[in-house]
């Protein structure tokens, strides 16, 4: 006798395969702050997002500068009036105690062995989330949860899944930037590549620029920051001038096929 949720699954496979299309929305690194307007810039993003109604938005760390519960508590205020799923992960900015307490209610975060990961299933699209943050540090490292994150990816259903992260795992070229890369990319290389089923990219924030490479030939986003951004300096004697807007992302997978979009507001 099959199994009703063996049923699910396979549903759930069809859809993707069968062309539905799913939208997965990513901002990063509001870093909102009582000396800072990056609140209203948050509030443009999602005045964006509110017309393209995404099936589910990633907030992929560094939510404030400093570890207020007020602050929080204004971001939540905001996630909560949402129509759609959040999904959050805290960066090496936040508190990961504050973010689990403002964030932790219905569909927020989920606490996973002292580290706030997540996995769920969206439109039989499995978001993953690996939360890597170290305390007291401004680098990230997964190597300790990549035991956590083999079992997120083997879990039984559909085989098409996105892992988020905040910090960067390919090297940006910025070298104050890349001083707080995370740590054990190689090994999640490792994995990945020889894992039956990779995911279909890894998209993370923290450089506060919208940047792209390739991990064990697994495509890896940086989301652009909802604060402003940072120069695109490669450590030559003058940095080139930013002017760019907030920025966020939108992954849509359709048919199989993803394609992933950085967008300014």
């Amino acid at each position: 006798m099959t199994d009703l949720a063996d049923i699910r699954c396979y549903r759930a496979t069809l859809d993707i395969k069968e062309g539905k299309t799913v939208l997965i929305a990513q901002i990063s690194d509001i870093h909102a702050g009582v000396d800072n307007d990056n609140l209203q810039r948050l509030d443009r993003a999602h005045s964006w997002l509110d017309v393209l109604a995404p099936d589910a938005l990633v907030v992929s760390g560094d939510l404030i500068d400093e570890g207020s519960e007020e602050t929080y508590a204004a971001i939540a205020k905001r996630l909560d009036k949402l129509a759609y799923p959040v999904l959050v992960l805290p960066g090496n900015s936040d508190d990961r105690t504050l973010v689990r307490s403002c964030f932790g209610g219905s569909h927020h975060v989920e606490g996973v062995r002292g580290a706030a990961h997540f996995a769920t299933r969206i439109n039989g699209l499995r978001l993953i989330g690996i939360d890597a943050s170290i305390t007291g540090s401004p680098a990230g490292d997964v190597t300790s949860h990549l035991p956590w994150l083999k079992d997120a990816l083997d879990e039984p259903g559909t085989d098409a899944s996105l892992v988020f992260l905040h910090h960067h795992v390919v090297a940006s070229g910025i070298p104050p930037i890349d001083a707080a890369i995370c740590q054990g990319a190689l090994e999640l290389g490792r994995l990945l590549a020889n894992h039956t089923r990779p995911p279909l990219a890894l998209s993370s924030g923290h450089i506060h620029r919208p940047m792209a490479g390739m991990l064990a030939g697994i495509p890896a986003h940086v989301c652009g920051s909802v604060c402003p951004a940072n120069p695109l300096w490669f450590g030559t004697s003058a940095a080139p001038p930013v002017n760019d807007p907030p920025m966020l992302m939108v992954h849509r997978l359709a048919g199989g096929a993803l394609v992933s979009n950085h967008i300014s507001i």
